[in-house]
């Protein structure tokens, strides 16, 4: 139902108004009621007037409780959160996502939309309130009549006319149509809560990558650093044999091949480091120049062979609680609600209308005759019943719209489970393989090590040929390599899971 009230601006008694509602009126609302509803509208009417006056913007329904203070949402704990300084030195993997969670454009972006769809909920309770509008308007009418042949029937006026009013709007009843909305509102904003901890899990996993790939690129650059050296070390002894006539030349040419292949990858080094630094200072809203100071590659969490769940149960509780599936669910719950909110609003709409107006209009008794100044105020009350009988079969098709949706979402709800499945399975299979590979890297690296100063023992002995040298110092090069990159493997691959899971969280993983 409809409630629409008009009362004037003047200063006058307005319970002595309302005794002047016709029966109809004396029925829908008794005295003490009419007296507390004009009390009511008045202080409404007030509270608007602060309202504009001060630009506040109350909560009325508290939807900011589904909104969490910072773009981190609950990922980062309570306390004083997304308040930093300047960057630590070293920097830590736990900073890097704290400063990833709170700074970035995604999340930021995503906090937003909770923000704007938590407003909605508020818009579609809101529905249920009355709505309070004041009108004032004031206009200089000149008129003027001319009768041909008649002037004394001529006339000419001028007068300010004022019309002013409050009008009250209530829809007291509609047959569920705002309780569907209200209910899409809800959904929907599930779906934007959702879709929030899912942008921060894949914030998080993606901080937490480039984290280690740029530790990596340190410890690799390091690495083509100390090939260098070796490579340097083994071009000079070799040019010194060659210069006491103990060695080819060739020893002296192979090994200056081998120092200048190991100064080019010390330079590409230098260069995939910087560009690594540039995307983790990225993730973090940072310019890409700012300078960090990174813990060295062996640093950090130790592998852990042990797993507490079977891949098997690891889907399955994926598909029934990563942030993709919640919010999946949740628009099928939005689809179904508007298919409500589409039917219903075919249904029958009772209001109760009504209204007061009051005007200066100036009067006239007839043609010829002056116009006087005059004031003048209408008012109604009564019940309206809107039927819509025929909409040209709008409404039918609109339905079938709505129908088809919650069937598109029912697919999509299908294909995210599925997803969520292969990503947890491939996800734990590359973590497998990074345990594993640990373990082989350390021993392949120790192994390539007792080799190499094995060859180079032999070389300054002089039973050893530089060939001998130079492959043993490549394969112990690869093999730090290889060390390096096993260590990002795993720790990339605890962090996929994880996100994959929907299960990162600060608590859940141990930081530096």
């Amino acid at each position: 139902m409809n409630v629409d009230i008009s009362l004037s601006k003047r200063n006058i008694k307005l319970q002595d108004e309302l005794r002047i509602i016709p029966s109809l009126g004396d029925a829908l609302f008794p005295a003490h009621v009419r007296r507390r509803l004009v009390a009511w509208m008045i202080g409404i009417g007030m509270l608007g007037s602060i309202h504009v006056a001060a630009a506040y913007e109350p909560d009325v329904f508290r939807t900011g409780r589904n909104v969490s203070p910072t773009p981190s949402g609950s990922l980062l704990g309570v306390g004083p959160i997304c308040e930093f300084g300047e960057l630590p030195q070293p920097l830590s993997l736990r900073e890097v996502i704290e400063r990833t969670l709170c700074n970035n454009p995604n999340t930021r972006e995503a906090w937003a939309q909770v923000k704007e769809q938590a407003a909605s909920v508020g818009a579609s309770e809101g529905a249920y309130l009355p709505s309070l509008t004041g009108n004032w308007q004031g206009v200089r009418d000149d008129s003027i009549t001319n009768i041909t042949g008649e002037p004394q029937l001529s006339s000419a006026n001028r007068s300010f006319i004022k019309t002013d009013s409050v009008s009250l709007s209530w829809v007291l009843y509609d047959f569920g149509a705002r309780g569907a909305a209200l209910d899409n509102s809800r959904e929907l904003l599930a779906v934007a809560q959702a879709n929030q901890n899912a942008t921060l899990q894949q914030a998080f996993a993606q901080a937490g990558k480039d984290f280690y790939s740029a530790v990596a690129a340190q410890g690799a650059l390091h690495a083509a650093r100390e090939v260098e050296i070796q490579a340097s070390d083994s071009f000079h002894a070799a040019t010194e044999r060659v210069n006491h006539g103990v060695a080819p030349v060739t020893d002296a040419l192979q090994a200056q091949t081998s120092y200048a292949q190991a100064t080019y990858n010390r330079a590409k080094a230098e260069g995939d480091l910087q560009a690594a630094l540039g995307t983790l200072a990225f993730d973090m809203a940072l310019s890409p120049d700012t300078p960090m100071v990174l813990p060295p590659v062996s640093d950090g969490v130790t592998p852990d062979a042990t797993f507490d769940s079977s891949v098997g149960a690891l889907m399955t509780e994926a598909k029934r609680s990563h942030p993709s599936i919640i919010a999946a669910e949740a628009q099928v719950e939005a689809a179904a609600a508007k298919v409500r909110e589409t039917r219903d609003q075919g249904l029958p709409n009772v209001q109760i209308v009504g209204k007061y107006d009051h005007n200066n209009q100036p009067a006239s008794l007839g043609l010829g005759i002056p116009e006087y100044p005059a004031k003048g105020h209408e008012w109604y009350i009564g019940v309206q019943v809107t039927f819509p009988f025929f909409e040209g079969f709008t409404r039918n098709y609109q339905v079938r719209q709505a129908e088809a949706q919650v069937e598109e979402q029912q697919a999509n709800l299908d294909k995210a489970r599925d997803q969520v499945a292969l990503d947890v399975w491939t996800s734990y299979q590359a973590l497998k393989t990074a345990t594993e590979n640990v373990d082989n890297s350390l021993t392949l690296l120790d192994i390539a090590q007792r080799s190499e100063e094995a060859a180079q023992e032999r070389y300054r002995a002089g039973v050893g040929n530089i060939l001998e040298l130079l492959n043993a110092q490549t394969a112990l090069a690869t093999a730090k390599k290889q060390r390096i990159q096993a260590l990002t493997d795993w720790r990339t691959a605890r962090l996929e899971l994880g996100a994959k899971l929907g299960q990162l969280g600060m608590q859940a993983i141990s930081l530096n």
